[in-house]
């Protein structure tokens, strides 16, 4: 089988999966992220940082490479919230295309809803019933409910909101000290609120809908909940963390200092001083679908961009 190779662009982070179909899902060939931060300082000044911009150019390279040598010849590209506000994105897709060869498509954040959703739902049982995802990055967060039984069909219904919450828009905006102050944190908290208030119009947040993180945020709140000695993806994947266990991992992390937090064996160190923020929005969350626990998911956007192309 030729494999196909999907790039997801974020605010804090880009990865790479390149993967062979499968049986009518996907069989991972390579699967990488980089920390670059793009979106570092777009919440205050609408545009992306020269500094940044080198960072997800020598990613891009990277990948670049690798998929050529990987004989891969479909390959898409999103870029999400921290693209979507940028008043320079064109320089942006110059650069990926100078060093990619495609351009990357800016999607909405409905559009990043359904793909997370696809990518999610593609490796859970195919059985019947609501499922809600929780799709937490650098720039928003994604909330997107469908129906297991169709989540793979052309004309599945979906209830999806994109809301401008995430680790990094939040922590920039409020989380100032270090480490961050009670108040920093209920602003935090208030935001949130806020935008669940606009998303519960179009999704219905209820406690008896089973509720599935993915994006980083998560599966490291994950990896800490379950005391690993080293991120492991395997073990983080379908583990199910109860609500209290996300109060308590929330709690302890603001309380932490950022050097702290990076001394935590499964703490990306690109994801230490943003941890705090990503981890309210997804106790927020919790707390306001009242569901007991929230199930981590390693398979997101990031698989429902490549299954796409298969």
């Amino acid at each position: 089988m030729t494999p196909v190779a999907a790039i997801d662009c974020g605010t804090n982070s880009i990865r790479l999966l390149i993967a062979e179909p499968e049986g009518g899902g996907l069989r991972d060939v390579t699967r990488e992220m980089r920390i670059v931060r793009l979106g570092e300082g777009v919440d205050r000044t609408g545009r992306f940082a020269p500094a940044a911009l080198e960072r997800t150019r020598a990613a891009v390279r990277e990948y670049a490479a690798t998929i050529e040598r990987s004989g891969a010849r479909r390959v898409r590209m999103v870029a999400t919230s921290a693209t979507r506000d940028a008043a320079n994105r064109a320089d942006f897709v110059a650069m990926v295309h100078a060093e990619l060869g495609v351009e990357p498509e800016v999607i909405t954040g409905l559009e990043e809803a359904a793909l997370s959703f696809t990518g999610a739902a593609s490796v859970l049982p195919q059985s019947r019933g609501p499922l809600l995802v929780a799709d937490i990055g650098g720039g928003s967060t994604e909330l997107v409910r469908g129906d297991l039984a169709d989540a793979a069909a052309a004309d599945r219904t979906l209830q999806s909101h994109s809301m401008d919450v995430g680790c990094v828009r939040m922590t920039e905006r409020y989380l100032h000290d270090d480490p961050p102050t009670p108040a920093q944190a209920a602003a935090v908290v208030a935001d949130v609120q806020s935008a669940l208030d606009a998303a519960a119009v179009d999704v219905a947040l209820e406690p008896d809908v089973p509720l599935v993180g993915v994006a980083g945020t998560v599966t490291t709140i994950a990896a800490l909940v379950l005391g690993l000695p080293r991120y492991d993806s395997a073990r983080i994947h379908g583990a199910r963390i109860s609500a209290e266990q996300v109060s308590d991992v929330t709690q302890s992390l603001l309380a932490m200092t950022r050097d702290q937090r990076a001394a935590l064996p499964v703490m990306h160190p690109g994801r230490a001083d943003v941890i705090g923020g990503g981890a309210l929005v997804l106790r927020t969350v919790v707390e306001r679908t009242g569901v007991t626990a929230v199930t981590a998911s390693e398979h997101d956007i990031l698989d429902g961009i490549a299954l796409g192309l298969t």
